[in-house]
């Protein structure tokens, strides 16, 4: 499967460092071409969420250019290992910032939002409260799942989606990779459905956008190239920088093709 593949990254109006981080890597292998992209959103003092956001991104990548080059040159690839792969890499990225936090004094964490398309078919690993969208058929459909105290609240009954916009929780993970006593990650896997839109974003992109704004922009009706879709990425972020989104804003496209 081919991608028309874009994507934007904005400090925002507030912060002093961009704690986000992404990827985008490609590979051919014996079943068609494999991609991957991956979203980062860091949180943690000075330039220490930057750190956490791109070790996360550094252990997927190189994963993808080892493990998985190695099954998919081979034909041997195997999804129930990949999965179990992905959430150790997750759990062991955990460890390993926590320890370093621990021994520099310091709090630090990233959420990971990635998907894999390979043949037909996507595979996501998700922490925190990035999102992966599917856009098709004028809808916008959320992949992952929020985890935020605010999503479980809405969950449970709690919140609606209206109070949850001006709850002051809003912000706060249930886990996260570095910051949390465990994380368990969020598998997730579909069919890839053709001419599909493909969203990943830092929540910095979406808090201040509507879905309809978000389709408007980055449908795959009315936008084919990388150039459409990054100007609209541009767009949307500066939409959202007027409307006083503080956070840092990241966000990838890939349109199947």
């Amino acid at each position: 499967m081919n991608f028309v593949v874009a994507y934007h990254t904005d400090i925002g109006i507030s912060k002093h460092t961009n704690q986000d981080s992404l990827a985008i890597k490609m590979m051919d292998t014996s079943r068609g071409r494999a991609t991957l992209a991956i979203v980062c959103d860091g949180m943690g003092g000075l330039s220490k969420g930057e750190l956490a956001s791109k070790e996360v991104i550094r252990s997927y990548c190189d994963w993808f250019d080892v493990a998985f080059a190695k099954g998919a040159m081979n034909d041997n690839f195997n999804m129930d290992q990949m999965l179990v792969d992905w959430r150790n890499i997750a759990i062991e990225n955990n460890r390993r910032l926590s320890e370093y936090g621990n021994s520099h004094d310091v709090m630090l964490g990233t959420t990971l939002s990635a998907i894999l398309f390979l043949e037909d078919n996507f595979y996501i690993v998700h922490v925190g409260d990035s999102r992966i969208y599917q856009l098709h058929n004028q809808e916008v459909t959320q992949l992952t799942t929020d985890q935020t105290v605010i999503a479980r609240e809405i969950a449970r009954g709690n919140l609606t989606e209206e109070q949850a916009k001006r709850d002051a929780r809003r912000n706060v993970l249930l886990q996260c990779v570095g910051a949390s006593k465990y994380v368990e990650p969020e598998l997730i896997q579909g069919k890839i459905c053709p001419g599909a839109v493909y969203l990943l974003c830092s929540d910095g992109f979406r808090h201040e956008i509507t879905n309809e704004e978000i389709y408007q922009r980055l449908n795959g009706e009315e936008h084919t190239t990388s150039l459409e879709f990054r100007n609209g990425l541009v767009e949307l972020t500066e939409l959202v920088k007027t409307r006083q989104e503080r956070d840092n804003i990241t966000a990838i496209v890939l349109k199947s093709c």
